[in-house]
């Protein structure tokens, strides 16, 4: 009513929005866009900043940076990953949580614990910091996936909410086409995902689809099952097939009849399977198969008729690749 009241008109506002959303600019040349007598008052009402950058790590290896935030509510520290593709296309991955409670056993994040949810606004901090960073490289961002720490639905009320403003044209103006959604397999609310958001790609962390080795790898197994996972994937429909990522570990996921079972919990699923590979992490013991025996998985699976890519992780020299993340978390 203020802003109102000295002549601030929804016009100034959507230039507001649009500078600072879209085009990533600074908050000041943002500001800039409504009238000098507003800005105190509008500025007092909202906030304008969650988050702050105090790390930054460059790979030397690939086009891979990792960005380490600074939760301005309480200290707590996050990370986020800008992957600039050879291709020329650039990508980010974003954090959903401090911390995870999932505990996966190749997971650098697991180990931490959950700490807690990050709210909506610092989902979007990470995506609107990295569109201002990239605006200095003359660079646009064009993928937004959130697969960095966390379990995103387990916190799919804030999830919801970024996702809604990110698709949004009036504020980031996303494809939904660009973004992505990663879950190690929340049934229920990965049901009323595919219902809000049937544009948005959702990759599942299958890593095994055995049910006494997923349960070794992912506790969370032991509660979404096999059955139940395979159950919510078919009733999803075809209308956007999912991803189904597999983290191939020497001798545990990778012999004969673990095709096997992959074959055959796919059947009937239109879905993209992802093998990735293993980054190593500290705390888990684990082995990656070699590159190798990674296209003979992949070519025995396209004979049974899938869809395969073998992911090459970037940023695994600055612990920026899948399973690497765990910034170090604090109150301070």
């Amino acid at each position: 009513t203020v802003c109102h009241q000295n002549g601030m008109t929804p016009h100034h506002l959507r230039r507001f929005r649009n500078a600072l959303l879209k085009k990533g600019r600074p908050t000041p040349d943002a500001l800039a866009e409504i009238p000098e007598i507003c800005r105190t008052p509008f500025t007092d009402t909202i906030c304008l900043q969650t988050l702050e950058i105090i790390e930054r790590h460059d790979s030397q290896k690939d086009g891979a940076t990792k960005l380490v935030f600074r939760c301005m509510e309480d200290g707590a520290r996050i990370e986020a990953v800008i992957l600039r593709i050879a291709s020329g296309r650039t990508s980010l991955c974003i954090s959903s949580q401090v911390g995870c409670a999932a505990n996966c056993g190749f997971c650098a994040t697991g180990r931490l614990g959950f700490i807690r949810n990050l709210t909506s606004a610092e989902m979007l901090d990470q995506v609107l910091l990295v569109r201002r960073l990239l605006r200095g490289e003359e660079r646009e961002l064009r993928n937004v996936v959130v697969m960095g720490m966390g379990e995103p639905l387990h916190n799919a009320d804030n999830l919801f909410k970024c996702l809604e403003t990110l698709r949004d044209p009036s504020c980031f103006n996303f494809s939904e086409k660009h973004l992505m959604v990663s879950t190690v397999g929340v049934t229920d609310a990965m049901e009323r995902f595919a219902i809000r958001f049937p544009g948005i790609k959702l990759a599942l962390s299958l890593h095994s689809a055995r049910q006494e080795v997923r349960e070794t790898l992912m506790p969370v197994g032991k509660t979404q099952t096999l059955d139940k996972l395979r159950d919510v994937l078919l009733r999803m429909g075809t209308q956007n097939p999912p991803m189904v990522e597999y983290l191939l570990l020497k001798g545990l996921n990778d012999g004969p009849e673990d095709l096997q079972a992959l074959i055959e919990f796919l059947d009937g699923i239109d879905a993209h399977v992802n093998l990735i590979q293993f980054n190593p992490n500290f705390g888990a013991e684990f082995e990656p198969i070699s590159e190798a025996e990674r296209a003979t998985f992949a070519n025995t699976l396209r004979q049974a008729g899938l869809t395969v890519t073998l992911r090459y992780s970037l940023g695994d020299d600055i612990s920026a690749a899948c399973g690497q993340l765990a910034a170090q978390t604090s109150t301070r």
